[in-house]
C-alpha cells in the first residue's frame, strides 16, 4: 500500500450545513495582500541613497593632544 492509498479515492466531502463558496470569494481568500504597507517605498529609498554619490570630505587631521594629555616627561 502506497502512501495515502486508503484515502486517496474517498469521494469528495460537502458541507450539509454551509453553501459552496462562489469561485470569486474563493479567489479573494488566496489573492494576495498588503501586508507590508509601505515596504516598496522603503526599498526603493533605500536603494537611491546607495545609488548617489558619495559626499565629498575634508581631510582629517590628527588633532594636537590637550595640554593636561602630554607627559611631563615629553617636556624635559
Amino acid at each position: 500500500m502506497t502512501d495515502y492509498e486508503d484515502i486517496l479515492y474517498l469521494p469528495h466531502h460537502v458541507s450539509p450545513k454551509r453553501p459552496p463558496m462562489s469561485m470569486e470569494d474563493r479567489a479573494a481568500q488566496f489573492s494576495p495582500f498588503a501586508a507590508l504597507t509601505g515596504y516598496e517605498a522603503a526599498i526603493d529609498a533605500v536603494i537611491e541613497d546607495h545609488t548617489q554619490p558619495a559626499p565629498r570630505t575634508a581631510v582629517v587631521r590628527p588633532m594636537e593632544p590637550e595640554p593636561w594629555e602630554i607627559d611631563q616627561a615629553e617636556i624635559k
